[in-house]
């Protein structure tokens, strides 16, 4: 027997969590809007999960570098061009896109209609960088500058790609 099946103390079970259409978390940055499915709190914090909306011609996000996390991108409608170092990919809807930590990425939605993608983040602390680049706009008070979301990604381990295009 384990030292938990020998315990007197009541057994929990896992708690499974149901985030229904329209509930969750929302995060909107300019033209993409996040929805967050999971934000790490019930995977011990070794996975978060966002469902975001990118409006037509959003841009994204400077060519960027994670030293210390992978993240996922499952396109549901829309395309979105990834740009992998001077590599663009137009994936469309059933596309999956893995980036390990070290690979220059961004994305874009070049297109005229939005586009919806479920994202991962493993662990799950880039999900913070999300709410403090919100803060940060002041709900759309400010703007953003390129400075303050280089500032903000140092915070999460992660850096600009310099000396590579956007795409």
């Amino acid at each position: 027997m384990t030292e938990a099946e020998n315990s007197s103390e009541p057994q929990t079970a896992p708690v499974v969590s149901v985030v229904g259409p329209g509930e969750g978390e929302t995060i909107v940055l300019g033209t993409t809007r996040m929805r967050v499915l999971e934000d790490g709190s019930r995977t011990g914090h070794r996975l978060a999960i966002t469902e975001s909306v990118l409006a037509p011609h959003t841009q994204g996000p400077p060519q960027h570098r994670h030293a210390r996390h992978d993240e996922g991108f499952y396109v549901l409608s829309g395309t979105v061009r990834f740009t992998v170092g001077d590599e663009e990919h137009d994936a469309g809807p059933g596309t999956f896109v893995l980036v390990p930590p070290g690979a220059p990425h961004t994305f874009a939605n070049p297109g005229d209609r939005p586009a919806v993608m479920l994202s991962t983040f493993t662990p799950d602390l880039y999900l913070q960088y999300f709410r403090d680049l919100r803060d940060g706009l002041g709900d759309g008070r400010r703007t953003l500058t390129p400075q303050a979301a280089v500032d903000t990604m140092s915070r999460y381990a992660t850096e600009p790609a310099a000396g590579l295009t956007r795409g």
